[in-house]
């Protein structure tokens, strides 16, 4: 199998800050933290920032959710059955579950979304991972089956998405969903208020803070300065070295994760196209540089998009491609016609620190190699349209999300998926991960992704 040669990969550390002793007296009533990129859309079928799907978590619900061992379990669905074809799935949906707006949740709005995620009766499919449904239909009002057109040991984890309310099409500016916060208010570049669903159905679930204010703060040194002054509660997603200075004054929490920092390449322009240009660049990158320089050593070194919380999943060998080699990568680029180098520009988000740090010190690293970057720094809504859906970039440092799923992974290099924003292409690549998707013997499953 020809190897997959388009991009460096560091694992990122998320670290908060929990105020211990502030200027006032803190309760439940209000806890105020930071948001570092603004909110791309509250609508779910548009969103496609982690960020803004971590808000959104808490507003929409789906018919299974996850544990915080990232374990499936059930949610809006008190029961599901499978069949022994693994082709139908019988959700027995709840009926003590109401709408922020008072309306109660009904089969019809199960139905109603997933006819639009999966493309039924003529609706534009707004999932690619749920057009594996064949039919979906209500047996009565409690009952809803789902029957695919072939076994998927990954369906249940695709069910996360949330049920939106049939009739009601203002979620763009007035979130509704069946979670333990509702929408309040937004401020655009200011901030998002979240309020306590009082009459929300899970109790085990059910929030301990009434109310929740995001503040939109890009800028770090900001941040740490909101959160000395008393100005935030929770500082989310800064620096180790800055989490170190302030640990004496402030409870800090530190925990791994499965956000994932890569430097991707357009292989779909050149010089990228040529593996061999990509190999070099893959070798020339010293990834310890990288977690010492722009992550205060708060990261792993990685060498493909799975984190280890990934576990069985996760494929340790690979710890051996690709290492850090500046010679041979002097020689791929000979190889391939560029023993000179040539000039590229590094596109990254401005608003993340860690991004732009990055970029900055691949940059020197690709200069030893006569690679001259130009680094490129734009608005993150900017970066959304012109790199992640429009594909006008050459190169770019950012993080992908976490994901429960492999497919969640995987799919973004299948050669087909609308979002494969690096532009990679390769059909044994894409058969692998065909077999993986239906493919129910969890080691030959496991075996496949490692492939």
């Amino acid at each position: 199998m020809k190897k997959i040669l388009f991009k460096i990969i560091t694992a990122l550390m998320l670290i908060s800050f929990f105020t211990s002793c502030g200027k006032q007296k803190r309760t439940n009533d209000v806890v105020r933290m930071n948001l570092s990129s603004e909110p791309d859309s509250f609508f779910p079928w548009k969103s496609s920032a982690a960020d803004t799907k971590a808000i959104l978590f808490n507003i929409y619900e789906g018919l299974m959710t996850f544990d915080s061992k990232g374990a499936i379990k059930l949610c809006l669905a008190k029961n599901v059955a499978v069949d022994k074809t693994g082709l139908e799935y019988t959700f027995t949906i709840r009926d003590d579950v109401y709408f922020h707006n008072g309306k109660k949740l009904t089969g019809e709005d199960v139905l109603y979304t997933y006819e639009n995620l999966a493309g039924l009766n003529g609706n534009t499919p707004k999932s690619d991972e749920m057009q594996i449904i064949k039919n979906a239909y209500l047996k009565d009002e409690h009952t809803f089956i789902v029957e695919l057109k072939s076994p998927s040991a990954s369906f249940l984890t695709f069910a996360i998405q949330p049920i939106l309310q049939k009739g009601y099409d203002d979620n763009e500016n007035l979130p509704v969903g069946t979670g333990p916060y509702k929408f309040a208010s937004y401020e655009i570049h200011q901030k998002l208020t979240l309020e306590k669903n009082e009459n929300y159905w899970n109790t085990q679930r059910e929030g301990k803070i009434k109310t929740i204010e995001l503040y939109v703060i890009s800028d770090e040194a900001s941040c740490i300065s909101a959160i000395q002054s008393d100005q935030l509660d929770i500082a989310q997603m800064l620096m180790s070295g800055n989490a170190k200075t302030l640990s004496n004054k402030f409870n800090l929490v530190m925990y791994p994760q499965n956000m994932v920092q890569i430097f991707a390449m357009n292989n779909a322009i050149e010089p990228f196209n040529n593996p061999k240009v990509r190999k070099a660049i893959c070798l020339a990158i010293n990834r310890d540089e990288i977690i010492s320089g722009a992550m205060d050593n708060a990261g792993t070194p990685l060498y493909s998009n799975f984190s280890p919380i990934l576990n069985v999943f996760y494929n340790d060998k690979l710890t051996q491609v690709n290492q850090f080699n500046i010679e041979k990568a002097k020689e791929l680029l000979k190889e391939a016609g560029y023993e000179n180098g040539f000039d590229i520009t590094i596109t990254v988000p401005s608003n993340y620190a860690v991004h732009v740090d990055t970029a900055q010190i691949i940059a020197g690293q690709l200069e030893k190699i006569n690679i001259r970057c130009k680094i490129n720094g734009i608005e993150w809504t900017t970066w959304l349209s012109d790199v992640y859906s429009n594909r006008k970039y050459e190169t770019t440092v950012i993080a992908f999300g976490g994901k429960l799923e492999p497919n969640d992974i995987l799919k973004r290099y299948v050669s087909t998926y609308k979002r494969n924003f690096v532009g990679f292409k390769n059909e044994q690549f894409d058969d692998y991960f065909t077999q993986a998707l239906t493919e129910l013997n969890e080691a030959k499953r496991i075996e496949l992704y490692k492939e």
